[in-house]
């Protein structure tokens, strides 16, 4: 494996890391929207890797090695030196908006012989994680891996971008798959938030819209708990997410809000809240944060037989907005337990996806350190 990174800030041309040349890479762009709106963009990437697989995902902020970033672009271009890869799109406007039917056409495309894993950078702002999740594993018989996260737009929540080798654009969910005997790659996530305040059972629900809360209009609920902070709705919303329990004896899901609508007075979250779930509040604090991108580090790491070469981290903007000046702890966490000659690349989401430890089906999460972890 061969891995060329660089960075752009502004409207400063791109700076390589480590320059070299590559043959066929993988090249991951993740970036602020905002530098993902140009159109030259495209342009000067392809000029730097003309046989690059090109990916865009927009960004809540940037990682790189350790450092997190923000308003910059940063890029990972990686040759697989023993494995294959293929890259395919959909766009949801093409299915209606059924997250479902498009997972399940968009991992048909995807020959299943040597399949190790699909790696997925979704938009963030209209889908359903849950149900795009559903729909790639909807007939996953030979238990490829699932991993990857929905973008993010800082916590403006105004658009999110996506593409493959074209300029990003709305809608985009891109997937990237992973074929070879000697590619090893593991998944794990961790959250890091504690529950508090009285448990409420969801009354009523459609997918990932919340109407009522023990029979009340749930957004009104929500903002009292908020106090002045509601004026500040979604963003504010990123600092209490939501725990959310299927079952008596189901994993709690963490879920955060992607959007309010005052006139029906409802929440979007980013996956599925069933009726008749039971709901939390949850906060957290910097260490506890920071100790659970560790614990998701130590549990990508287990039972691995070779050493990572390369690290996609994922984590939530609400994360990073807990965290503020002294975010690069988690990823410093990570590292510590990775190791220093392992590639760390990645973004601040709007939703990870990950299997809970020990298990194999994938799942939507909000509020977690999301890692891939790739050797060949």
């Amino acid at each position: 494996m061969k891995i060329v990174q660089a960075i752009k800030k502004g409207n400063e041309p791109i700076v390589l890391q480590n320059p070299g040349r590559l043959k066929e890479p993988l090249v991951l762009v993740f970036g602020n929207r905002y530098l993902l709106e140009d159109d030259g963009l495209y342009n000067e990437i392809r000029a730097l890797f003309p046989e690059g697989h090109i990916v865009f995902g927009t960004t809540s902020g940037e990682i790189i090695d350790d450092n997190v970033l923000e308003g910059t672009v940063v890029l990972t271009a990686i040759e697989f030196e023993k494995s294959k890869i293929l890259v395919k799109r959909c766009n949801v406007k093409d299915y209606k908006h059924d997250d479902k039917k498009l997972g399940a056409n968009l991992a048909a495309q995807f020959p299943k012989d040597n399949l190790k894993h699909l790696f997925v950078i979704s938009e963030g702002s209209t889908v359903n994680g849950s149900d795009l999740i559903e729909g790639i594993e909807h007939l996953n018989s030979n238990n490829f891996g699932l991993s990857g996260g929905l973008c993010g737009d800082d916590d403006r929540f105004e658009r999110t971008l996506a593409s493959y080798n074209e300029n990003p654009k709305e809608g985009e969910i891109v997937a990237i798959g992973f074929y070879g005997d000697t590619l090893e790659i593991s998944s794990a996530n961790y959250g890091g938030w504690t529950t508090f305040g009285p448990e409420r059972i969801i009354t009523k629900s459609k997918g990932n819209i919340l109407f009522e809360l023990d029979g009340k209009p749930a957004l009104d609920l929500y903002k009292t708990y908020l106090g002045e902070k509601a004026n500040e709705l979604p963003k504010s919303a990123l600092l209490y997410p939501l725990s959310v329990k299927a079952t008596e004896d189901a994993e709690p899901l963490v879920r955060t809000i992607i959007n309010i609508d005052e006139v029906e007075n409802t929440m979007t979250l980013a996956g599925d809240i069933p009726e008749g779930s039971r709901v939390q509040l949850m906060m957290s604090s910097v260490d506890d944060i920071a100790n659970g991108a560790f614990h998701a580090a130590e549990l990508a790491m287990r039972n691995r037989k070779a050493a990572p070469e390369l690290a996609l981290l994922i984590s939530c903007v609400g994360r990073k907005l807990v965290m503020d000046q002294r975010t690069e702890e988690e990823i410093e966490e990570v590292k510590a337990v990775i190791g220093d000659r392992t590639v760390i690349s990645g973004f601040y989401s709007y939703g990870e996806m990950a299997p809970f430890g020990g298990q194999d089906s994938c799942k939507l999460h909000n509020q977690t350190m999301t890692l891939t972890l790739f050797s060949e």
